[in-house]
């Protein structure tokens, strides 16, 4: 581990994330705006999305951003974009808008399907997640609880997660030091 502060690991309980998803897909199902396809980003917003997409009964895409596997995100994202170029809404999901570096290079990827159809970005395209980072630097339509890491230092561990050693998931927080101040 790294000289920086030491993680500060908050597990959510599997009955809280529960609760999150089930407020996240009430939030949704209680808009005038309905997506047509969940699209979960990989690795924190695949196991949300699956709940989501149940929860709304609404068909479920998945993009493995995390994976970092040169090529492999971005192939799918450009079948993603040629959906949304066809006139489908998408819905990503995540766990967490932290930095917001995700959000905003979906939404990049993303914009270039409005140069190839009739979409409008407002139109078409939300993002959702169960934790919002008012410090981030991109904004979500949807979230469940807010949070703000220029003072909220917590590492959230979700379900999913709590497989992992304490010691892991302590390394994959220093990984990213101005998250733990």
């Amino acid at each position: 581990m790294s000289d920086t502060a030491p993680a500060d690991l908050s597990y959510i309980a599997y009955e809280d994330f529960l609760a999150m998803v089930q407020k996240l897909s009430q939030i949704v199902a209680q808009g005038a705006w309905q997506p047509d396809f969940i699209v979960g980003i990989g690795r924190g917003g695949l196991v949300p999305g699956v709940y989501i997409s149940h929860a709304l009964q609404i068909p479920m895409l998945s993009i493995d951003h995390s994976s970092k596997v040169a090529g492999f995100a971005d192939n799918l994202l450009h079948k993603v974009v040629q959906m949304r170029a066809a006139g489908s809404r998408m819905l990503f999901v995540d766990d967490i808008n932290d930095s917001g570096g995700t959000i905003n290079y979906l939404r990049k990827v993303m914009a270039s399907s409005v140069s190839e159809g009739p979409a409008s970005p407002d139109d078409d395209l939300r993002f959702a997640v169960l934790i919002d980072n008012k410090s981030s630097q991109a904004r979500v339509e949807y979230a469940v609880e807010m949070i703000d890491r220029t003072t909220d230092k917590r590492w959230f561990v979700f379900p999913w997660e709590a497989v992992m050693t304490a010691d892991r998931l302590a390394e994959e927080a220093v990984a990213v030091p101005e998250r733990l101040g």
